[in-house]
């Protein structure tokens, strides 16, 4: 399929955006409104007596769950199918969730980092499997803008759970996990009655209409040719891992996604612990998240649908770049609050040019791996989230504004590691030679992208 040369429409997309589609990021919607675990857990576990060494514990067994939930999630779905998935991750998450008020007492702390563990395994297991369908039933032309959709209802989500929260706390606190385990409940039942037992791929190509990168291919052959220990041929997952492990662009991208994620969640780490240093009002933090909350909502789907007349690579690099400047920026943050504003909001304009492609391209690989691609990505990011508290206390505590800067150095070597991850070899695609291989095994060869 031939390039696009024009800028794809906001409401040519929505249009064009099949109904299960909509069924699904309404149910992502439902559930992000009422996921509450990670964010208040420690508030709630000490609000209820337990020592704030124990329930930060307590959150390190949702991260790890949640680790290899994705990774569980990403095998389910390449096995069972995304619906499938969805329907089992979220009515396993639902009774574990609700189920943390009542072990939140005296002498259960064993069992209650089990419940927890679990809950994040499951709640985070339906990930892979959405993204999976997301690229499944979207046409390639609005791929990127579907990924970009996904988005905007996790942080619509994101930020409305708070306001809805604040109102349960006031009422009791134990609404909190009844709420989040009924929410999942309701996403599990329109998953159920709503999505599509089969979903027909549109093809492996991606966001510009074409064959994947040259590590799509590589990924194919890979898998298909990947010995097991003792030369016998691999299973389908161990295949799909060797794939990834021999795909040398994908572990760079991999790796840009490892350090973009570890200093993009330090604005809600270690800029609270600035703000704080320099004397700013608990209320000037809540501005700023507002500010970027706002841009992020209302400008995301309109600069990924004119930027799409943009090559991927280009688009990646250069949301790096934005974002690592607005990091930097933070270091100004105790001269005036203006430098916190503007470091915000070049931050959010960054990854509203970067991270929809990041987050789609992972299902621009084959049918055969998709899923263990996607879920690896996510898992990747899941660990990024788990270190990032570690890295921003420690780091910030001996550099001071320093830090910014070094935040922004690594996120520009993020972005070049994504631009190497990402990009296309100009003069390679993927064909499929039957004359070369009777199997008909993909390979890579001459000829314009």
């Amino acid at each position: 399929m031939k390039k696009e040369e024009t800028p794809i429409g906001v409401f040519e997309a929505l249009r064009a955006t099949p109904t299960p589609v909509r069924y699904l990021l309404g149910g992502v919607l439902v559930n992000q409104l009422g996921a509450f675990v990670q964010t208040f857990l420690v508030l709630y576990l000490t609000f209820r007596g337990m020592s704030v060494a124990a329930a930060g514990l307590t959150l390190v067994a949702y991260s790890a769950g949640s680790i290899f939930g994705t990774m569980l999630g990403a095998e389910f779905t390449q096995r069972f199918g995304p619906r499938a998935t969805i329907v089992t991750a979220m009515a396993g998450s639902a009774p574990l969730v609700a189920a943390i008020s009542w072990l939140s007492g005296p002498g259960m702390l064993w069992p209650l980092l089990v419940v927890v563990g679990l809950a994040g395994l499951f709640t985070q297991a339906y990930r892979p499997a959405a993204a999976v369908m997301l690229s499944d039933l979207m046409p390639d032309r609005y791929q990127v803008m579907a990924f970009s959709m996904m988005r905007i209802a996790l942080n619509i989500g994101a930020a409305l759970a708070p306001l809805i929260a604040a109102g349960l706390i006031l009422v009791d606190w134990d609404l909190l996990f009844w709420i989040d385990g009924g929410t999942a409940l309701v996403y599990a039942l329109l998953a159920f009655v709503l999505l599509p037992r089969k979903t027909t791929p549109e093809g492996a190509g991606d966001e510009d209409g074409q064959d994947s990168s040259a590590g799509a291919a590589t990924a194919a052959t890979a898998a298909a040719e990947a010995p097991a220990a003792g030369g016998e041929p691999a299973g389908p997952a161990a295949s799909g891992y060797a794939a990834m492990l021999r795909d040398r662009k994908y572990l760079y991208y991999l790796a840009a996604v490892l350090l973009g994620s570890l200093t993009y969640a330090q604005g809600h780490i270690a800029l609270p612990l600035e703000l704080a240093a320099s004397d700013y009002p608990t209320s000037f933090y809540s501005t700023v998240l507002t500010v970027s909350s706002v841009v992020l909502i209302t400008c995301e789907l309109k600069i990924t649908a004119y930027l799409s007349r943009l090559p991927k690579h280009v688009r990646v690099i250069t949301g790096h770049l934005v974002e690592a400047v607005g990091l930097a920026v933070y270091a100004l943050s105790s001269r005036s609050g203006a430098f916190t504003i503007a470091g915000a909001v070049l931050v959010v304009a960054g990854i509203m040019i970067a991270a929809p492609s990041m987050f789609a391209h992972p299902a621009t690989f084959p049918s055969t791996v998709k899923a263990r691609y996607i879920g690896t990505m996510q898992a990747v990011g899941g660990a990024a989230g788990a270190l990032a508290p570690l890295f921003g206390v420690y780091a910030w505590s001996r550099l001071g504004s320093g830090f910014w800067v070094l935040c922004g150095v690594v996120t520009a070597v993020a972005g070049l590691l994504a631009l190497a991850g990402v990009r296309r070899p100009p003069e390679t695609v993927a064909v499929t030679d039957p004359e070369a291989d009777s199997a008909g095994k993909p390979e890579v060869v001459g000829g314009a992208s």
